[in-house]
């Protein structure tokens, strides 16, 4: 099958992107699609489409307050986003000014501490190597001097209300710049109603990268290459995963990032436990080795999260489900409602 970016294009009226989140995590919409059915429901119901001995695998990665403001040295305004730490006192992020920071020079941040620029990194420089202050790591001055990173379609600076709804009420290790969002709609109730009906849960950490904005650029699909993020496996997991299938039930992903950890795990036959960075670009014709089901927010257009959700229901039943989702007016994106789709025989 020859795809191109065109198959993952769709006109979304701009009202329907979700600005803020809605005051019960669970009230959202969740539109269930199959291949000859679609159906409304609310994310509170999600106990009754699952079933005993299912297991719910989720990213519990936290974000961090990746969002920097300061001057260079000449006195230009810059804004730092922070891509991931690598060690304790270097990180690798974008840089936003009007002429890019030389390797050397040193950038006051939030007018409280200065970093020095190491030089340009990544496969294609688009990022830029930052040391921090040595007296603490560069986790600690980011968690104190940083602001939440909402993405680039929400048009408020991040508030107080964010603070609390752009995480999850199960993050704990720190290093994304962007929620794992299906993951938002989940409260401990919710939790409390799918232990009673015997689901289980599992947990990976997936660390969302800036990269998960950036457009697709290539027409040609297969010239796409993608960023890499860093994710990790616990031993648990991987036993929780074999306990299902023994049971026969369902491994549930919640959200494409714990869906492309453990495809990423399971590359070379069963999931592995372990850490590593990934690049997997999952789109029509993947075989997919591990997720029976997602739990997932709507995707941008011609993204490449877009692609993956078409991988796993089949491009008609998300073309189907996405023009439904419009026309019954969901919202859409990181705040917006959520879809629970199955695997396509």
């Amino acid at each position: 099958m020859m795809l191109t970016l065109d198959d993952f294009d769709y006109f979304l009226p701009p009202e329907l992107i979700a600005q803020t989140a809605l005051p019960d995590r669970t009230a959202s919409r969740l539109l269930v699609a199959g291949p000859d059915s679609l159906e409304d429901r609310v994310f509170r119901d999600l106990p009754g489409l699952l079933r005993a001995h299912d297991l719910l695998v989720l990213n519990d990665s936290r974000v961090l307050h990746a969002r920097l403001f300061g001057r260079k040295e000449s006195g230009g305004q810059i804004e730092v986003m922070v891509e991931r730490p690598i060690g304790d006192h270097e990180v690798l992020a974008m840089v936003r000014a009007s002429k890019s920071p030389k390797p050397g020079s040193r950038i006051r941040l939030m007018d409280a501490f200065d970093v020095e620029v190491i030089g340009r990194a990544g496969a294609n420089e688009e990022f830029f190597q930052l040391r921090f202050p040595a007296d603490a790591s560069a986790v600690d001055y980011i968690e104190r001097y940083g602001k939440l990173p909402l993405p680039p379609y929400i048009e408020h600076s991040a508030d107080a209300g964010d603070e609390t709804r752009y995480q999850t009420v199960y993050s704990r290790e720190l290093g994304s710049v962007a929620a794992p969002t299906a993951g938002l709609h989940f409260d401990d109730a919710l939790f409390a109603a799918l232990d009673a009906k015997g689901v289980r849960r599992a947990f990976v950490t997936l660390h969302v990268g800036a990269g998960t904005f950036q457009p697709v650029r290539e027409h040609d699909l297969s010239k796409h290459q993608m960023h890499r993020e860093y994710y990790s496996i616990p031993q648990d997991t991987v036993d929780a995963i074999a306990a299902t299938r023994a049971a026969g039930g369902r491994v549930i992903c919640v959200g494409t990032t714990a869906l492309r950890a453990l495809e990423s795990a399971a590359q070379r036959g069963e999931v592995k436990a372990g850490s590593d960075e990934t690049g997997i670009f999952i789109m029509p014709g993947y075989e997919f080795r591990v997720a029976d089901a997602l739990i997932t927010n709507f995707h941008l257009p011609k993204s490449t999260l877009l692609m993956l959700v078409s991988a796993l229901a089949g491009i008609d039943t998300i073309r189907q489900a996405y023009a439904h989702a419009i026309a019954s007016r969901y919202r859409f994106f990181s705040y917006g409602d959520a879809m629970f789709l199955s695997r396509a025989s």
